[in-house]
């Protein structure tokens, strides 16, 4: 193996040290989700339907099978963010791509249907295996839509997100893309929702804007808390999108884990870090900083000490990018 590399983000330091290859159980077509009950670390990987792997920790995972949910949704679903409760319920938040959000006027000649992606919710009674779907709780308006030049994926929506809890577990904040019309409502947004409205969340999002909480997860705008550089819907578009973030222990700081897309078809500049020690205040966010020059989609962590997650971790972590790890992340400060 090759030496690591070392690099400096704002008041924190970061060894990347390359490690045999992980892979998880299943593909992953987004943020893959994990959680821990009774000595067993259980993880959802998605291609448009989540799968469920388990094991005693992260190095003995095995694949279980596809998860049932219990009721129909046009689109895939894929499960990015869960948070498991302390009276067994485990809630989950996913990514929806409706099929038949856009007239098949639009859709003629393409390989993938023109979509704009939501954000819903849905829990589990049995540990990760049945869902039960609380509805869509993140979107945009049909106003929002850029149907004349989209960019290759989407034309409009919320989507590519991650959820955590603050530390006084009073709010749920989500980070997720905003692929609107408007460029000045392009980037990474942010929502939140108070943590005891978990179980019914229809109407008790809000979205980042203008300095406040003040816009509904349904239908509202947003101010990007890391903007783009340059319009989603250009021929040269530079944005950063897929955040996955965590608490890391160790840095008392959340740290987020991005993309950044540099074409329209979203070919990578590579892995992108920011972070901040207060995630109520979405000023406060470091300006992004390159730290792998991978082309991948889907950064993100799994920490190394029993009880660690993609939420959660310290000192060493794993990076994952696109489902699979290169490269173990050691912080120091």
């Amino acid at each position: 193996m090759s030496e690591p590399q070392k690099l400096r983000v704002a008041n924190i330091s970061i060894a990347i040290e390359p490690v045999e290859e992980m892979r998880f159980p299943s593909p992953a077509d987004c943020n893959s989700p994990c959680w821990w009950r009774d000595g067993e670390l259980r993880v959802l990987t998605s291609t448009g339907h989540p799968v469920l792997s388990a094991g005693s920790n992260l190095n003995h995972l095995s694949r279980i099978g596809e998860i049932t949910y219990t009721a129909w949704r046009d689109g895939g679903r894929w499960i990015e963010s869960v948070f498991p409760d302390e009276d067994g319920t485990l809630y989950g938040w996913y990514h929806n791509e409706p099929a038949h959000l856009i007239g098949e006027e639009y859709q003629q000649g393409r390989q993938f249907r023109l979509t704009a992606p939501m954000i819903g919710a849905v829990v589990s009674h049995d540990n990760g295996a049945t869902w039960d779907d609380l509805s869509i709780i993140l979107n945009g308006g049909p106003e929002t839509l850029n149907l004349e030049k989209h960019n290759y994926w989407f034309a409009g929506g919320n989507g590519d997100f991650s959820v955590i809890l603050d530390r006084e577990r009073r709010y749920f904040y989500f980070l997720f893309g905003t692929y609107y019309r408007d460029v000045a409502q392009q980037g990474i947004s942010m929502a939140r929702m108070r943590f005891e409205d978990r179980a019914c969340p229809v109407g008790r999002v809000w979205k980042w804007h203008n300095g406040g909480w003040t816009q509904p997860g349904l239908l509202g705008a947003v101010t990007p808390v890391i903007p783009v550089q340059a319009d989603w819907y250009s021929p040269q578009p530079d944005t950063f999108w897929g955040p996955s973030v965590h608490w890391n222990r160790f840095l008392q700081q959340y740290v987020i884990l991005m993309n950044r897309a540099i074409d329209p078809r979203w070919g990578q500049d590579g892995i992108y870090l920011s972070l901040t020690p207060d995630i109520s205040d979405p000023h406060s966010w470091t300006p992004p900083v390159k730290i792998l020059d991978e082309k991948g989609w889907y950064p993100q962590v799994i920490g190394l000490e029993e009880g660690d997650t993609d939420r959660e971790a310290g000192e060493s972590a794993r990076l994952f990018i696109h489902g699979v790890s290169r490269y173990i992340l050691r912080f120091s400060s």
